[in-house]
């Protein structure tokens, strides 16, 4: 059993626990975990969401996927994140959705395609679309933007923006974005130029010392009303250092006190989408003194850290 309501921006949930013979466990509630609108779609979204990396970007590691999956549900969280190029993550919420077809309308499931042409992108979308078993997805996403040329194809004739627009106004997805880590300015030239309701970015204390994502790529989609989605929030965990007050409830806080809808956090174990919510559940902005020393902690080692941008 599954209810929510959302007075005031608080996220009711009272879920019936399972495990994957479908035998109840628990009844929980998350009476405080934080939503905030999602750009301008009219939708609202818990402000963490769980990231499609992880134990979710894996093959053959089932059990573990769908615990980590189910921890989230209980939780509350309603963003769940995946990719054609995320290993298994579609097949593990397939497994998760097909057997329980009632939580679809409570979730907001989001994937991506980095398939650059409209047919290969509209085949990308079919296959998610059966390996989830659902009919549409709540936000379908140009995965992985790196260059201006590949701007350039994705926007030109034939090119994958044709068939994201398509599943738009088909009703096959409800909300179209776009995602990137490399080069900010390729991002913001996508958000600039394209009809997308979203954008994915990295969102962390390396960032707001090299510039680039979160003071030129942010506030063009906040004006714009596109969606902003933080990734590379831990960066892949590398940058939690508990032994010097880095924790992660610490990085998804900072990255909550920016302008950004949703936070993704890759989840390997129930125990950190526990943290994850968490964080989510009793958020306090940073304070500027607390923000300003740890960006100063990432400040030597910035460039290194920012390995996901590939250029350093």
């Amino acid at each position: 059993m599954w209810s929510a309501r959302n007075p005031k921006g608080l996220l009711i949930i009272e879920i019936m626990r399972t495990d994957e013979t479908g035998s109840i466990h628990m009844k929980l509630e998350n009476p405080s975990l934080e939503t905030r609108p999602f750009g301008r779609t009219g939708v609202d979204v818990t402000c963490v969401g769980l990231g499609g990396e992880g134990v979710l970007r894996t093959c053959g590691r089932d059990d573990e996927a769908r615990a980590v999956i189910r921890e989230a549900l209980a939780s509350g969280i309603s963003y769940f994140d995946s990719a054609m190029a995320y290993a298994g993550s579609q097949g593990y919420y397939g497994s998760v959705w097909k057997r329980d077809p009632g939580l679809r309308a409570r979730i907001f499931q989001a994937s991506k395609s980095a398939s650059r042409d409209r047919r290969t992108a509209l085949a990308d979308l079919e296959q998610t679309l059966e390996t989830m078993g659902i009919e549409t997805l709540d936000l379908w996403q140009i995965h992985d933007v790196r260059t201006h040329d590949e701007i350039d194809r994705i926007a030109g004739p034939g090119g994958a923006l044709e068939a994201f627009i398509e599943a738009k106004a088909a009703g096959k997805v409800r909300f179209i974005g776009v995602t990137g880590h490399h080069d900010p300015h390729v991002l913001s030239r996508a958000v600039k130029d394209w009809p997308v309701d979203a954008v994915m970015m990295p969102v962390n204390p390396a960032e707001a010392v090299l510039g680039g994502f979160l003071d030129r790529t942010l506030p063009m989609a906040r004006e714009k009303g596109v969606a902003v989605i933080g990734m590379k929030i831990l960066g892949a965990s590398h940058y939690v250092h508990p032994q010097g007050g880095i924790t992660a409830d610490l990085l998804i806080r900072f990255a909550l006190s920016r302008p950004i809808d949703v936070a993704i956090v890759g989840c390997s174990t129930p125990e950190e989408v526990r943290t994850l919510a968490r964080a989510g559940s009793r958020f306090e902005p940073l304070d500027k003194a607390k923000e300003a020393a740890l960006i100063d902690a990432f400040r030597p080692q910035a460039r290194r850290l920012a390995f996901y941008r590939g250029t350093f």
